[in-house]
């Protein structure tokens, strides 16, 4: 499955201080990312606030490097009632634009939550 056709939500280049030991891009770094980038598209959906309660399915499929240009992209995949779970794929640009790596994807999960931090219901267009 590969949603990376679309239009990115984020697009972000990794600064020397995120690189590890093994000089590649820490994965707590790129999981932030798609954090941001999941949380854009559940606060869209629930019209409001949201927060972060699993990730499931996370997989480093290949490392990401210094220079490359990360395109996060990211698609609904279910809504509950007071859930949104987002499928985000993250594509490398390496070489200049030469060559895309798929370098991660996971399923990322968000209440919608009121002005007391409570789940509400995710609000909906009217069938």
């Amino acid at each position: 499955m590969t949603i990376s056709n679309e239009q990115p939500i984020l697009r972000v280049v990794p600064r020397p201080g995120d690189i590890n030991a093994n000089g590649h891009i820490f994965g707590g770094w790129i999981l932030s990312q798609m954090d941001i980038a999941a949380g854009i598209v559940a606060a869209r959906e629930a019209d409001g606030p949201v927060a972060t309660v699993a990730i499931e399915a996370m997989e480093f499929i290949a490392p990401i490097l210094l220079h490359d240009v990360i395109s996060v992209f990211a698609r609904v995949e279910r809504i509950g009632r007071t859930s949104i779970a987002i499928r985000i794929e993250v594509v490398a640009s390496r070489e200049r634009g030469q060559t895309e790596v798929k370098v991660t994807e996971g399923l990322f999960t968000f209440v919608a939550i009121d002005e007391l931090h409570r789940p509400r219901p995710v609000k909906r267009e009217p069938a």
